[in-house]
């Protein structure tokens, strides 16, 4: 049991209307408490599909989008961990740029600028998105700052826009980043994909 809560930040991208089965259960059977923020699209997703309810009866916790009034006290603990999971390419790009334009990116900007607690984030990206002029700037940015990114060939390749929808998200690799960045060791699940992987992660990947 690891007593650690985190702060869970999800985009609008692939793989979020599976985040609370393969990344919050696991985190939460682990002992974590997961608190969850989406950025605007991302709620109006799982708006749509219901996941917001799902989540908050699992976590035990509201599901925030909008920052709070200046009277009004935070719902979420304080966290131990951030992760961006999935994370966008918007999203990664106002990071590195210090863009805080919504709840989101407010908490991710507050930590990576404070350099705590330990952020991870995993750019759900295509090869049309790292190919854009300043992706791997904000790449260097993030990791020169400390971010613990899960990215890179082994963990996620790039592919042409629309041509790997099913594509799985390597949350065994992500799991094992936020046990990582926070010093504590990983149990397996048995939803893991690739047990026998090895997680690629850390500041600088």
């Amino acid at each position: 049991m690891s007593g650690r809560t985190l702060g869970l930040v999800c985009a609008a991208a692939g793989g979020i209307e599976d985040v609370r089965e393969r990344l919050i259960e696991p985190m939460l059977e682990d002992g974590w408490t997961v608190a969850v923020t989406l950025t605007p699209t991302a709620t109006i997703w799982l708006e749509a599909t219901g996941e917001i309810g799902k989540i908050e009866a699992v976590t035990g916790l509201p599901v925030r989008s909008a920052p709070r009034l200046p009277h009004e006290t935070s719902p979420h603990p304080e966290v131990d961990c951030y992760a961006a999971v999935p994370a966008t390419a918007n999203l990664v790009a106002k990071l590195a740029l210090g863009i805080a334009d919504n709840q989101a990116l407010t908490q991710l900007c507050e930590a990576i600028g404070g350099r705590r607690p330990p952020v991870v984030v995993f750019p759900r990206v295509n090869a049309a998105h790292a190919g854009q002029p300043g992706w791997e700037h904000h790449i260097a940015a993030l990791a020169g700052s400390g971010v613990h990114l899960v990215y890179g060939e082994d963990v996620w390749p790039l592919h042409r826009p629309r041509s790997a929808p099913n594509k799985e998200l390597p949350w065994r690799a992500i799991r094992a980043a936020i046990e990582a960045a926070t010093g504590l060791g990983q149990r397996q699940h048995p939803s893991d994909e690739q047990p026998g992987r090895p997680p690629a992660t850390g500041p600088g990947l």
